[in-house]
Order: C-alpha cells, then sequence, then structure tokens
C-alpha cells in the first residue's frame, strides 16, 4: 500500500477539506466538499490502507496581515498566533521579485479556466455578461523589515496582497524559512534573504537542461533594464540585477524586428500574451535594442542530431552576424514564430 507523507483535515470555505502531502514528490493534494460526519470514517481510511493518521489542523481566522512564513518542504506557510493562515504551494509560485528594499513581490500563474475565459475575446454568452472573466488572485507581497545574517532564518514578516488595488502594510515578526549560506555571519537585508530562499525552494529560474544560448547585457526598452538573455529549449530567461523573468516560447505571438530613425540602432520587439507583470504594471511587449554594427560569434549547445530532426534545420550551429539578427533567428527557430522586418519598399 503506498503511504503518504502526511494528511490533514481542516474547516475550509465550504465544509471541510483534507490535505494529502505526497511523501516522494512533496505535492499537495486538497479535496473539500466533506462534511463533518465524515471524519470518523475517513480517518479509518487513511488509517487502515495508508498506515496515516488524519491529523487535524486548525487554521487562524483572525484576520491579521502579519505573522510568521515558514519554508516547509512543499509549501510556504504563513503563521498567525502559532496557527495557519494560508499556504502558497511552490508549484503555483511563477516568479518572484524584488519590489523594494523591504518587500518581495510573488506572482502566481493565470490558471488555465482564466485562459480559455479570456480566449471569449468579449463576446456575450449566454447568462452571462460581456467579456466577463473569474477573479484570481496574481500577485502577493510580503513586507519584510530589518536584517539578518546569512546563518539565520529568512524572516517573512507580514504580508500585503494585491488582488485589484487592495493594499494591507504590515509589521515585524520572527524568523521563519532557513536560509544557510557558508561562510561568515554577515549581515544582510531580510527581504534578500527571504528572496533568495524562495528562490530555492520553489526553483525559479531553474531550467531543464543547460542553455542553448546566452547573451549578456541586452539593454531592454521595455522593461527598461539590462538583462541577461539565457534561451532554453522551451522557454527563456531574463536575468537582471534587480528583477528576474522567466518567459514560455508559448508565450510569445508575434516577433518583430524594427530599425530606429537614428539608423545606428536596432530594435527586436516579442508581443506576449499573457504580459509580464511587476507590481501593477503589465508589460505586453519586452523591446530588446542593438547597435546595427555590433557583431557577435557564438556556438549553439545543440548537436548535429537536434539541429536537423528536432529544429529541422531552422537553427545554425555557428553564427558570425550582427547581434540583432542572431538573437532574431535563434527565437524564431525556438519558437516557430515569423520574424516580420520592415517592407523593403517602405518609405515615411
Amino acid at each position: 500500500m503506498q503511504s503518504f507523507g502526511a494528511s490533514q483535515w481542516s474547516r475550509a470555505a465550504r465544509g471541510y477539506e483534507i490535505r494529502i502531502i505526497d511523501r516522494t514528490t512533496s505535492h499537495v493534494i486538497q479535496l473539500d466538499g466533506f462534511e463533518q460526519a465524515d471524519h470518523d470514517r475517513l480517518a479509518k481510511l487513511f488509517r487502515n490502507w495508508y498506515s496515516t493518521n488524519l491529523e487535524m489542523r486548525e487554521h487562524s481566522l483572525r484576520g491579521w496581515n502579519w505573522g510568521k512564513t515558514d519554508f516547509a518542504k512543499a509549501e510556504l506557510t504563513f503563521s498567525v498566533a502559532n496557527r495557519p493562515s494560508f499556504e502558497i504551494p511552490y508549484t503555483e509560485i511563477s516568479n518572484t521579485n524584488l519590489a523594494g528594499r523591504n518587500e518581495v513581490a510573488i506572482e502566481f500563474a493565470p490558471s488555465d479556466a482564466n485562459a480559455a475565459d479570456k480566449n471569449l475575446g468579449g463576446a456575450r454568452m449566454p447568462g452571462s455578461k460581456a467579456g466577463a472573466g473569474k477573479d484570481q488572485l496574481v500577485e502577493m507581497r510580503f513586507y519584510i523589515p530589518g536584517t539578518s545574517t546569512a546563518r539565520k532564518l529568512a524572516n517573512g514578516n507580514g504580508k500585503k496582497d494585491h488582488d485589484d488595488d487592495n493594499e494591507n502594510d504590515s509589521d515585524d515578526d520572527e524568523d521563519a524559512g532557513q536560509h544557510v549560506k557558508d561562510g561568515d555571519d554577515d549581515e544582510m537585508n531580510a527581504a534578500t534573504v527571504f528572496y533568495e530562499r524562495l528562490i530555492e525552494k520553489a526553483n525559479i529560474g531553474e531550467t531543464a537542461g543547460d542553455a542553448i544560448a546566452s547573451f549578456l547585457e541586452v539593454l531592454h526598452l521595455t522593461p527598461r533594464s539590462r538583462f541577461d538573455i539565457d534561451m532554453y529549449e522551451s522557454s527563456f530567461r531574463l536575468r537582471g540585477k534587480t528583477y528576474d523573468y522567466k518567459i514560455q516560447y508559448s508565450a510569445i505571438k508575434k516577433c518583430m524586428l524594427l530599425p530606429k530613425p537614428d539608423d545606428v540602432h536596432v530594435m527586436l520587439s516579442l508581443g506576449l500574451d499573457p504580459p509580464l507583470q511587476q507590481g501593477q504594471t503589465r508589460y505586453p511587449f519586452v523591446v530588446m535594442q542593438f547597435k546595427k554594427d555590433e557583431e557577435v560569434t557564438i556556438d549553439l549547445n545543440l548537436t548535429d542530431e537536434q539541429l536537423q530532426g528536432k529544429y529541422q534545420g531552422k537553427l545554425d550551429a555557428h553564427y558570425e552576424r550582427p547581434m540583432h539578427e542572431v538573437v532574431a533567428h535563434i527565437f524564431r527557430g525556438l519558437t516557430g514564430k515569423r520574424i516580420t522586418p520592415p517592407a523593403k519598399d517602405f518609405e515615411t
């Protein structure tokens, strides 16, 4: 018989729920819709079939927005008065950023249900409002003041929910998840320690396999900064000093290569859906700028079999051309999207 890592019984928004933590994958399975009378029967079932006790888990109902975070194996737990207020499974976190000196923003990937509603294009369906979609929490912010040593636990003091325009500040609290760093015990910003620990636990920025190609310090006009570009098999990553983005190729809807009027620079514009989101700012386009005469030499981290098989000759093993042409050509091969250039006979 399969045995679970843990099984928990708690009150939910409607009725009661069971949370099952898988011992091997650490994934959390939530089942709700139970009634209080089902507890004894389910507890007996878990004990006899899975050798697991169904534990009682009481959540905090105080409604406070300050408390203590704990980096568990499968999820981030926010507790108030030693009771869990809410849990965030690491698998639901799509990205995290330092939104300020003492703020850490956590972004959630939009659900497939919302994507399906979005594809309606605002058409009026029977019995529904035009363009109506489901509400969804897309970002949460933690306010974490003070400093912490690298060997101390990462402070997670308070939270701020961003659902539409709602913001709630929070106060200081004690240590939460563990963050260990070899060497001395230099003090660090507590928000930075929390941010680095969350990246580690949620595997943000980690991509299966090595990068196919990398470009350093590429100037971006939107969002405005210099990012290192790492291109992988199914996604690419923008690594900056403050922000870090991981974008799936499936989110790229259009690519345009546009010369600037100064006849010195060329811009590569990528249209995204869903757009990048940083706080309450959305970026439907990522715009990169290159010097027209800047050349680059690069060898792709791909075998001849991969080039001829999976990519069907759309990529070259070796490039020695202007940088904007190389980046555009690699994006074209990896995304399968056509790069739209300006018309040759177009005049303003």
